[in-house]
């Protein structure tokens, strides 16, 4: 069979299936290496450039990280941006006694220095540099051709398509009695725009997950002037934890690269106590285990992967994945008032209570059971990961036709480096993937530090032929790059 000779269309141009912070930083860095590339950044939603983490938020969601790690290698640099704001930042600057190293801003201003940036580097013309495409990627286009089947049944030519889609919706709990979910009770995605509508200040919230976004709901009602109980309820009822500045602690993990979780968890909490007892704080213990968190994983097998998630990955989230100091204190303020309460526990099953539900939860570590009223419960789980499960069209037409394969642990597809893998075993050649979709290669994924290193490999890639790219370190290695920190 004669293989079709690409068009020109589809040879200088690449589509980027997402618009958030990894698809937006890809087409930046691309437009900057290849000026004469067509990049077709879709997009589904009205905003782009901003993507759920930096969009859907409001004045009061603050970056989990200080200033400088949100350094994406673009000029102006975030620091510099930030020096129009003085407002904005008086009140991050005064937390951190005038460091603004140690500063933590709006996740609204991030989100505002991607998408100013973005649209400063719009073509002007459609001929060539980034043309964004409002429309939902549903299937990719079959042989002969390559590219991209939007909705409404345009096609976008492309010899190289990069899935950049983000994290996804989170699962609802599985329950046997699940007729909830189907209700005007239940609010399946927190960041919905019409979650918390048509909910009494008064009524209670019932909150499942006790994470990071549980965190932005409770601070999210509160702002709306919410007056009503709100639940928060998770198997293991941990909050995330605060981050605190100051000290340093050197990176240790080398020489255990192989190690199995056990010995890891007790080479870290081994760390953490010598570290108290010079008197440095268990976060820079933690902040120097981020570098190899790449080559850890690597070196676990599948059942160690599995006995990692199983028993230590919520305590490790916790303690890696923290909070500002003031959103600590906005939450532990609605602890305090009463109004928020953590508990460990799992939802049972639900029933009807005259203007609302009723959560019947059985307790951790206890025989009882609790029951929470609540006029509204809302899925603060976190994003899922397991593709194998989902219906979502393109994920669905791509497992279909052996272009992508989900993990076996559900938290995204196999990739190597940023090239999908194939059913057939290979790594494609024209179909790549970025951020919390490649999480099974990595684990770690979804800080801007590592996809930016990550975006900074796959653009080099992109932008050169095949035959003139020189072999380069694995990408676990950059991340040990990146150094110590948060």
């Amino acid at each position: 069979m004669v293989q079709r000779k690409l068009t020109a269309a589809e040879t200088n141009s690449i589509a980027v299936i997402g618009a958030g912070f990894a698809g937006t930083l890809l087409a930046l860095k691309l437009a900057q290496l290849r000026p004469d590339l067509r990049i077709h950044l879709i997009e589904k939603n009205m905003r782009i450039g901003r993507g759920l983490a930096y969009g859907a938020c409001a004045g009061y969601h603050l970056l989990n990280v200080p200033i400088p790690r949100m350094e994406i290698g673009l000029t102006p640099s975030f620091a510099d941006w930030l020096k129009q704001y003085p407002g904005k930042l008086a009140e991050a600057i005064q937390e951190s006694g005038g460091d603004p190293s140690s500063s933590y801003v709006s996740r609204d201003l991030f989100g505002a220095y991607l998408e100013e940036r973005l649209r400063a580097a719009v073509s002007a013309d459609g001929a060539h540099g980034i043309i964004p495409v409002r429309g939902e990627a549903v299937r990719l286009l079959e042989k002969p051709s390559r590219g991209v089947l939007l909705h409404d049944g345009r096609t976008i030519e492309a010899s190289r398509i990069v899935l950049a889609t983000g994290n996804l919706p989170p699962r609802a709990p599985h329950l046997a009695d699940n007729w909830i979910y189907d209700s005007f009770y239940f609010a399946p995605d927190p960041w919905m725009h019409d979650a918390l509508d048509h909910l009494d200040a008064d009524a209670p919230v019932l909150l499942l997950g006790t994470g990071l976004t549980m965190v932005d709901i409770a601070l999210k009602l509160a702002a709306q002037g919410h007056r009503g109980p709100i639940q928060a309820v998770s198997r293991r009822g941990l909050l995330p934890t605060t981050h605190k500045s100051g000290g340093n602690w050197k990176p240790f993990l080398a020489s255990l690269i192989g190690s199995s979780p056990l010995v890891i968890m007790r080479a870290i909490r081994a760390e953490i106590r010598k570290a108290d007892a010079k008197n440095i704080s268990w976060q820079r213990v933690v902040d120097a285990v981020r570098p190899f968190i790449a080559r850890v994983w690597h070196g676990w097998s599948g059942a160690q992967r599995n006995q990692f998630l199983r028993h230590a990955r919520a305590r490790w989230d916790v303690h890696r994945h923290r909070m500002a100091p003031r959103v600590s204190a906005r939450l532990h303020s609605l602890i305090d008032s009463g109004q928020l309460r953590v508990a460990a526990g799992r939802v049972r099953s639900y029933r009807k209570a005259g203007w609302g539900i009723e959560a019947i939860v059985s307790s951790r570590g206890q025989a009882r059971q609790e029951i929470y009223s609540a006029a509204r419960v809302i899925n603060c789980t976190g994003p899922r990961s397991d593709l194998d499960r989902l219906a979502i069209p393109l994920i669905a037409d791509l497992k279909a036709r052996g272009l992508i394969v989900p993990d076996a642990l559900g938290l995204g597809i196999e990739t190597d480096d940023c090239a999908a893998i194939e059913k057939s075993g290979s790594a494609s050649a024209w179909l790549y993937a970025l951020g919390p979709l490649t999480r099974p290669a990595w684990w770690e994924i979804t800080a801007v530090p590592e996809i930016t290193a990550q975006v900074d490999r796959l653009a080099r890639d992109l932008s050169i032929a095949a035959h003139e790219r020189t072999p380069s370190p694995p990408l676990a290695h950059a991340f040990v790059d990146l150094g110590a920190g948060i």
